[in-house]
């Protein structure tokens, strides 16, 4: 069974810094797409960064320049810095993934980390 260990939440002061990171472990094949996404209160999911492919790198608009995506194997970095109190929200890691070679595609979803900027 693929699992997903988020890590690095919590609350900063605007203009500070957090790391969050996104672990996979289990039986993976190969990998499409890891990425965060968050939701705000009241708000819908949405893609803040993502590594697809192995090498090409999405960013929402709101946070290029501040928000670093990486990936070293099967963990993911994201690098937030500069936060904004417009960041707050839950973080979810999401993987799009095969278990084994010409099989389906799937797509598992982190329980999501806090992510609290405010002074």
């Amino acid at each position: 069974q693929v699992q997903l260990v988020e890590s690095g939440g919590g609350l900063v002061q605007p203009g500070g810094s957090l790391r969050l990171s996104c672990a996979a472990s289990g039986r993976i094949f190969a990998i499409s797409s890891m990425g965060w996404h968050r939701q705000a209160p009241g708000k819908q999911r949405e893609l803040v960064a993502a590594v697809l492919n192995g090498d090409k790198i999405n960013y929402a608009d709101s946070v290029k320049g501040r928000f670093t995506i990486s990936r070293e194997a099967n963990t993911i970095f994201l690098q937030m810095d500069n936060l904004e109190p417009e960041d707050t929200a839950v973080y979810y890691c999401n993987l799009v993934f095969q278990e084994r070679f010409r099989g389906a595609w799937d797509a598992l979803w982190g329980r999501g980390t806090q992510v609290t900027v405010s002074s």
